[in-house]
């Protein structure tokens, strides 16, 4: 499974960071820009296994992340 995070997205830090400890052996990476302006500027997201998801907050991308890994 892949996990990719835009550079320029707030709130990304917290995210990954915590799906780096939780789970070192997933592909979890920053990249510098992912081509999805539009949901980067308004809340945390990441893409996943090529799959746009969008949180409130950190904490609720991270559940929501862990939830499409199942």
């Amino acid at each position: 499974m892949k996990v990719r995070f835009c550079e320029h997205n707030k709130g990304k830090s917290k995210t990954y960071k915590k799906l780096r400890e939780q789970f070192p052996r997933l592909d979890v990476k920053i990249k510098d820009c992912i081509r999805k302006c539009g949901p980067c500027h308004k809340n945390p997201f990441a893409v996943v296994d090529g799959k746009t998801i969008c949180g409130i907050d950190a904490e609720d991308l991270y559940q929501k992340i862990i939830k499409e890994m199942t």
